[in-house]
């Protein structure tokens, strides 16, 4: 009864953003893990199962893609609260890390159990097989490089077992989780897909399919500057960056801890300080609220410049561009400080998506786009190749 489920999978430094099936499941969990050598203190099982299974992801992943294998981790919101949370690093590759695959697996697993997917996926002594079709993306110059031919065979062909250890309402159940399809797409290209198709893939922004656009998705640790001209991405003109807002975030962290005795807990901290609503670049210190504007605006205006820096360049070498769009979870940092840069210098046409969330789910919009695209073109085609082959058979046969 194993049926494959799509999953459309954006593993962001910041977070994992992901959706599943017909658009029925989204999850949202912040990129952190941390090693666990034994299970964590044991609270009251009545008390374990209300709390929400996000807040809790504590597993034991066995799979032939990681590095170190049959490890007990806690995950995201669980994870900041260790003693040795682990956030990506700077200078590593997204395709090569077992943190990506721990995150993917962890999304996954939590999507899985649900109970309204027991009709889709098969379960047997608190054992859970399960199979999707994956649409996930790696940074322009991971593709560049290759690394997405590695990335995928990883994923295929091999079954990867996550395991809930105290976690509430998952505790003791086991996943098995396999792949029907792993695309993965570079991510320039995933943000030109979703800026002019819908779900469907209808065009509906016919205002810029035909225009020559730049998009700079700006991440946590790497920068893609996708550039394109007659509906597609130019490969040899785009380009990609060792350049993210991490490390701008690890230092305000820093300075914040050094100058005002605050610990925060992950870089997630440190952009809702950045972006919230109301107390924009304040927090409390010792019960007063304090402003953290001096370090928050030297810091990212610094960064803001290289950022700017880039977007000069790649649009003297692409002269004819009409807009540049900014896109992903460090342009919504650094947006003030990039229009504030763009007013004083060039003006370039550029546009921001002043909508955060959309900004921020781009990546997996696009990327359930071109997967669902792709299931429902390959179901179509069985049919045919199928009514191919008797008609071939009788061929034979009349031969």
């Amino acid at each position: 009864m194993s049926n494959s489920r799509i999953a459309a999978v954006d593993v962001g430094n910041d977070a994992i953003k992901a959706l599943f099936g017909k658009l029925d499941s989204e999850l949202y969990i912040p990129n952190v893990v941390a090693r666990d050598t034994e299970d964590r203190p044991v609270i009251g099982i009545e008390e374990l199962n209300e709390q929400n299974p996000i807040d809790g992801i504590h597993i034991r992943v066995h799979s032939p893609a990681l590095q170190d294998n049959n490890v007990i981790y806690r995950v995201g919101n669980l994870a900041t609260k260790s003693d040795n949370p682990s956030e990506l690093d700077l200078g590593s590759s997204k395709s090569e890390e077992d943190q990506t695959l721990v995150m993917l697996f962890a999304a996954l697993a939590l999507d899985a159990v649900k109970e309204e997917n027991a009709q889709i996926f098969k379960k047997t002594n608190n054992v859970v097989d399960a199979t999707y079709s994956l649409g996930t993306g790696l940074p322009l110059r991971e593709v560049k490089e290759g690394k997405d031919v590695g990335y995928r065979s990883k994923l295929l062909g091999s079954v990867h077992q996550v395991e809930f250890l105290i976690t509430p309402k998952y505790q003791g159940i086991k996943v098995n989780i396999k792949f029907d399809d792993v695309k993965v797409y570079p991510e320039g290209f995933a943000a030109y897909i979703n800026l002019v198709m819908d779900n469907d893939l209808n065009v509906i922004n016919r205002d810029l399919i035909d225009k020559r656009i730049l998009i700079q998705d700006i991440g946590g640790l790497s920068t893609d500057i996708a550039v394109i001209k007659n509906r597609k991405v130019d490969d040899d003109k785009a380009q990609g960056f060792n350049l993210g807002v991490a490390e701008a975030l690890e230092a305000i962290r820093e300075e914040i801890r050094k100058k005002h005795g605050v610990e925060l807990d992950s870089r997630r901290d440190v952009v809702e300080i950045i972006t919230k609503k109301n107390d924009r670049n304040h927090l409390m210190v010792r019960g007063s609220r304090v402003s953290v504007h001096d370090i928050t605006d030297r810091i990212l205006g610094e960064l803001a410049k290289k950022q700017y820096r880039h977007l000069r360049n790649v649009w003297q070498k692409n002269s004819q561009t009409e807009i540049c769009y900014f896109v992903g979870g460090g342009a919504i940092v650094l947006k003030d400080y990039l229009k504030t840069l763009n007013n004083n210098l060039d003006g370039y046409n550029i546009d921001f998506f002043e909508d955060e969330k959309e900004s921020i789910w781009m990546m997996a919009n696009a990327y359930y786009k071109l997967i669902a695209d792709f299931t429902r073109r390959k179901e179509t085609e069985k049919p045919a190749k199928s009514e191919n082959k008797v008609e071939d058979q009788k061929a034979g046969t009349a031969k």
